[in-house]
């Protein structure tokens, strides 16, 4: 998929839908389910949880592929705006999530802000969703990411 198929849903949920289901998953990972055992130290949870938590809405969703597409090198804002055919307020308010989520980091270059991938954020989630994986056993490359994956040659 190139960034120009991305296309963020203009759908109407509410923020405060979403503020509540971000409260009631940090409550989740605080006091955990009974008998559950939990994947991590509770910083790490909550960590994990305000990440997913950022990504879990389209628009944003749509931003940090953009981003993650582009490189370290990053959009201006101007650009991020044109490509995924957003008002400037609409994603002033979803960069600003994105930062405070450490999942993306501005930079100013002149009279231009630049949007980059933080990819240490990122790769920390990653590590986080597969440190058990397969219980700690070498992992089949049925659930390895795709991405590092080893083709086989005939």
């Amino acid at each position: 998929m190139n960034s120009s198929e991305i296309r963020p849903n203009r759908s109407g949920a509410s923020a405060s839908a979403g503020l509540l289901r971000l409260r009631n998953a940090k409550a989740l990972v605080r006091h955990g389910l009974p008998g559950q055992l939990t994947t991590g130290n509770a910083d790490d949870d909550l960590d994990a949880v305000t990440t997913l938590a950022a990504l879990a809405q389209e628009t944003r969703l749509a931003i940090f592929r953009l981003l993650v597409q582009r490189g370290p090198e990053g959009l201006a804002v101007g650009e991020i705006a044109e490509r995924l055919q957003l008002a400037g307020a609409t994603l002033s308010f979803h960069l600003k999530e994105l930062a405070h989520a450490k999942l993306v980091v501005p930079r100013q270059a002149g009279r231009f802000i630049y949007y980059s991938t933080n990819y240490r954020t990122m790769n920390r989630l990653i590590d986080y969703l597969t440190k058990n994986c397969c219980q700690g056993a070498t992992c089949d490359i049925a659930c390895a990411p795709a991405a590092q994956r080893k083709r086989r040659t005939p």
